[in-house]
């Protein structure tokens, strides 16, 4: 390249700095491999950024005796560091051994979309025939998908009036409100709550689903998490709502639909004879 400028910076076409003729074919050469390099480098694609994998902060897992056999329950909280990309067809496995090692419970359960640059609650449960002494949670890469829009228009749907109420019976039942931020009505949430310790220590969790929230009217939602270990004293219960769904699009679709504005109710009272918030205080009085 630095050849070639040199040539097409000659006073005459076909002759170098010392009187040297350079031939024409030489020349015609040279001005196709330039041409070659410069449409090879207009196209060049960027590099692919390093999306870093899905974490999984936290699991647990709990094993109680029913009449079938024995129930196994499980919670976990799946993390994305990636601040711009949604973690789709998340899967998590879900495995069992007994004793002697051997597999007595194996389960895949697909998880919904996780938020770029958040975490995920998940909860779970099935029955085994034999009890198992441990059990392990692992998931499957996700498939990483950009977001339409800018992470803050991903709000967060609250949650309000949260209550946690023992059972005899060593359960717990988990009621609140949930909240829809966006001007669209959401056709399914997932409500996920997590029990935890003094110490933060996960303790176990259990989900629920809300249909048609709408915005302005929060339903009520209702939730019962079993199979707790004996002794395990409940000080912090935190709740989340989600989209259903493997991929991002309800996300999405409630995010292009714009959020209801947080003042929506015009002030009833006259407005200030005379408006003091700009004035300079001198310190004169």
């Amino acid at each position: 390249m630095v050849r070639l400028a040199r040539v097409l910076c000659q006073p005459h076409p076909w002759r170098g700095y010392h009187g040297k003729v350079i031939p024409r074919s030489r020349t015609v050469s040279l001005l196709a491999l330039g041409a070659i390099c410069l449409a090879a480098c207009s196209t060049e694609k960027p590099p692919e950024p390093q999306l870093k994998p899905l974490t999984l902060k936290e699991q647990v897992s709990n094993v109680v005796k029913s009449p079938d056999g024995y129930t196994v329950n499980w919670a976990g909280v799946l993390a994305n560091a990636n601040p711009w990309h949604f973690g789709e067809h998340v899967v998590a496995t879900v495995v069992g051994r007994d004793a002697a090692g051997a597999e007595v419970v194996k389960m895949e359960q697909p998880l919904d979309a996780v938020p770029p640059g958040g975490s995920l609650a998940f909860t779970g449960q099935t029955s085994a025939t034999k009890k198992p002494v441990k059990v392990t949670i692992g998931y499957r890469p996700a498939q990483w998908r950009p977001a339409a829009r800018i992470v803050s228009a991903f709000k967060q749907f609250p949650v309000t009036r949260v209550q946690t109420l023992p059972q005899k019976n060593g359960s717990y039942l988990i009621t609140g409100y949930i909240a829809n931020p966006y001007r669209l009505p959401a056709s399914t949430l997932v409500v996920s709550a997590l029990l935890r310790d003094k110490a933060g220590k996960l303790l176990g969790g259990g989900s629920t689903f809300a249909d048609d929230v709408k915005a302005g009217r929060p339903p009520r939602f209702i939730l019962t998490i079993e199979g707790l270990p004996k002794g395990a004293e409940v000080a912090r219960t935190e709740v989340t709502a989600r989209t259903w769904g493997s991929t991002a699009r309800p996300y999405e679709d409630l995010a292009l639909g714009g959020a209801v504005p947080l003042h929506t109710i015009k002030p009833t009272t006259p407005p200030f004879a005379v408006d003091r918030g700009s004035q300079i205080v001198t310190g004169k009085q």
